[in-house]
C-alpha cells in the first residue's frame, strides 16, 4: 500500500535537492564539486527514509542507513585527495552544515511520529543522528578545521 503523501514529498526533495546538487557535482571548482557530493549523498539518503515510508518497504531503511555511513566518508577521502585545490580555495560550508542539520530534522522527525515507537523510530533516529555528524564532521574537514584563536580576532 502506498501512501502518497511520502512519495510525493521524495519526489520534491529528489527534484528539488538532487538536480543542482548533480549540477554542482558536474561542473565548478573543486570546492563546490565535494560540497555538492556532500549534499547528494544527503538528500538520497533522505529521500530513501521517505521512499520507504511512501511504498511500505523497511529495507530501504537499512539502504539509508548505509548511506549515511558512508556518503561523509566518501566526503572526507575526496577532501584529502583534493587537500591542496581546497586549501587554496576553501567551500564555504557552515550554512550548508546548519540546512543539512535543518533537512534532516525536517524529515526524520515526521518519519518518527508516522513510525511509532519501536525499533523503527530507533533506526530513524540513529540515521538522523549519523547525518547530521558526517555533515558538520565533513563540514569541518572541508573549511579545513575550526580557526585558530589568533584568527578568529
Amino acid at each position: 500500500m502506498t501512501s502518497w503523501p511520502w512519495l510525493a514529498a521524495a519526489f520534491a526533495l529528489l527534484v528539488l535537492g538532487l538536480g543542482p546538487a548533480a549540477a554542482g557535482v558536474a561542473t565548478g571548482p573543486p570546492r563546490r564539486r565535494v560540497t555538492a557530493q556532500n549534499t547528494a549523498t544527503l538528500v538520497v539518503c533522505l529521500a530513501f527514509l521517505l521512499l520507504a515510508q511512501g511504498y511500505g518497504r523497511p529495507s530501504y531503511v537499512d539502504l539509508a542507513l548505509v548511506l549515511a555511513v558512508l556518503g561523509p566518508a566518501g566526503t572526507l577521502v575526496y577532501a584529502r585527495l583534493l587537500a591542496a585545490d581546497l586549501e587554496r580555495d576553501p567551500p564555504k560550508v557552515r550554512g550548508a552544515a546548519l540546512a543539512s542539520a535543518v533537512l534532516t530534522v525536517v524529515v526524520v522527525v515526521p518519519l518518527c511520529v508516522a513510525s511509532g515507537p519501536g525499533r523503527a523510530m530507533g533506526k530513524l533516529l540513529v540515521i538522523g543522528a549519523l547525518l547530521i555528524a558526517g555533515n558538520v564532521i565533513a563540514s569541518v574537514a572541508l573549511g579545513g578545521g575550526e580557526p585558530e584563536e589568533a584568527e578568529r580576532g
